[in-house]
């Protein structure tokens, strides 16, 4: 008997999933129904192959090609086309081959009679929680080109977002790198050299080139242990970090880093803001919604903050409050928030918060990049300056003695 994937919400909004062995699909749905599940998506469970490709097709998708395509097919709506025949002309004028694919299998789930959403809901490597529910969203509105459109600048934004924060990170692991690389290749092949000089001239040599020469020997006769060693480090603050107490203890830290953390923190909430203040505005069901978002926060703390003001709000009360608590986001944050839901605009607080931080981050990228430039222009400067320096310390005494003679 054929295994069934499912995916649904109760009617309190909870998302709920799971399995069922049943014959057919029709047969799957009539059950969640029974059980008052509404149901995103049901689909018979693939082999371990299919998963394979299908895996491999959607990891290759990128956001470019995904923010393009959900853009055309808002203006083909827009224009008055019909669902199968808008499908049919993006797949083919994808430049994205595994794009082309789970279009065309999209197109041919709608052409059979399965919703938009749910045909989107079976290629979750393509399309997250937050594309389909707000499709859904769309699809009982009757406004699934203004959704589309929605969701388009949403993806361009979260990308131009990810892009800054890279780029911030890039600059200064390039330079560690590159000065790592240099320091290593002076202990290994130049410093030798000069260890051999100073053997010949025979006597007490200064303490900086003592250490300069010991550094290098032992480089050169342990460099496995240390390449162990590091290696091992590595291995331990992964499997550190995959564990529940080490991921919140890592991205606590990472929050409370001096200038990086305050850049991390700023990227976070406009994220979070964004996310939530798009799928609200959607008509996406709020408690749906920060389930969402707290999946996509990219922070454990957030993540936490996130789903206690889920929980604070099934309770009754407000979404301000948990994030007060929380003591992540800044006062002004929250006291948007809070007004945003007394004047029940809340979504469009979430959004001005959300280009208030986007422009935040743009300045904490400057900023760290102004900072970090000449930090890193001297740390170099300081550790190939000071090798030279310590070998050439030993000459300047020979100088020093044969002058005296």
């Amino acid at each position: 008997m054929p295994v069934f994937m499912w995916k649904g919400r109760t009617l309190a909004g909870e998302t709920q999933s799971g399995e069922l062995s049943v014959d057919t699909q029709a047969e799957a749905l009539s059950q969640l129904r029974r059980k008052r599940i509404i149901p995103q998506f049901v689909r018979e469970k693939p082999k371990s192959l299919t998963i394979g490709i299908n895996l491999k097709a959607g990891a290759s998708v990128s956001t470019r090609d995904l923010a393009i395509f959900t853009r055309q097919f808002a203006t083909m709506i827009t224009a008055g086309l019909p669902l199968v025949q808008c499908l049919d002309i993006l797949s083919q004028q994808s430049d994205s081959a595994a794009l082309r694919k789970v279009i065309n299998d999209v197109r041919n789930d709608v052409e059979s009679g399965t919703t938009l959403a749910e045909a989107l809901g079976k290629h979750p490597k393509v399309f997250d929680n937050l594309f389909v529910n707000m499709v859904e969203a769309g699809e009982a509105g009757g406004v699934l080109d203004d959704i589309l459109l929605r969701l388009a600048t949403y993806i361009e934004k979260a990308e131009a977002l990810r892009r800054k924060v890279k780029a911030a990170m890039t600059y200064p692991t390039v330079v560690l790198v590159v000065a790592v690389g240099t320091t290593t290749f002076m202990l290994l092949f130049i410093i030798p050299t000069f260890a051999k000089i100073f053997k010949d001239f025979g006597g007490e040599l200064p303490l900086p080139t003592a250490i300069v020469l010991m550094l290098s020997d032992f480089l050169r006769s342990y460099w496995y242990l240390l390449f162990g060693a590091v290696a091992g480090l590595i291995v331990l603050f992964k499997r550190f970090y995959a564990t529940d107490k080490g991921e919140k203890i890592i991205d606590r830290l990472k929050l409370r880093m001096p200038i990086l953390g305050d850049l991390l923190k700023k990227a976070a909430i406009a994220r979070f803001t964004r996310t939530l203040g798009t799928l609200i505005s959607s008509g996406v069901p709020i408690l749906t919604g920060l389930e969402i978002t707290a999946r996509t926060a990219g922070n454990r703390v957030i993540q936490e903050a996130v789903l206690a003001t889920r929980a604070s709000i099934r309770e009754g009360q407000t979404i301000a409050a948990p994030l007060k608590e929380s003591k992540v986001f800044p006062p002004m944050v929250v006291q948007m928030i809070a007004v945003g839901e007394e004047t029940g605009a809340l979504d469009e607080m979430l959004n001005k918060i959300a280009t208030f931080y986007d422009d935040e981050v743009n300045t904490a990228v400057d900023t760290l990049t102004s900072i970090i430039e000449p930090v890193m222009i001297v740390v170099m400067g300081l550790l190939v300056g000071g090798m030279v320096v310590a070998m050439y310390m030993p000459m300047f005494k020979l100088i020093n003695v044969v002058a005296g003679d």
